[in-house]
């Protein structure tokens, strides 16, 4: 993945992490995103959170609406991927990435 760590993707990187407040995020994300993309990245992260509770798969597909598909890719980023859901998720329950 080396190669997606551009020029242009660390920009993005540096702008995400020097947002501090929400309204901020939210109005740099409803400019850069579409409401699709923002609602995507907003279940699978919810998928994440639910798997990490140990929800079934079931249980998962019906609250969140996401695919089975969906909610398996999650599965494998959160337990064999490079951490980034981890970081999401206990930043999430209020302590730091």
């Amino acid at each position: 993945m080396s190669e997606l760590r551009t020029t242009e993707v660390e920009d993005l990187l540096q702008v995400l992490v020097g947002i501090d407040d929400t309204d901020t995020a939210f109005a740099f994300f409803e400019d850069v995103m579409t409401i699709r993309e923002i609602r995507e990245i907003s279940q699978r992260l919810q998928v994440a959170r639910m798997l990490d509770a140990g929800r079934p798969y079931t249980a998962i597909e019906k609250e969140t609406g996401a695919s089975a598909t969906t909610i398996a890719r999650v599965s494998k980023a959160l337990n064999y991927g490079t951490g980034g859901y981890r970081a999401a998720l206990d930043i999430l329950a209020g302590g730091k990435a």
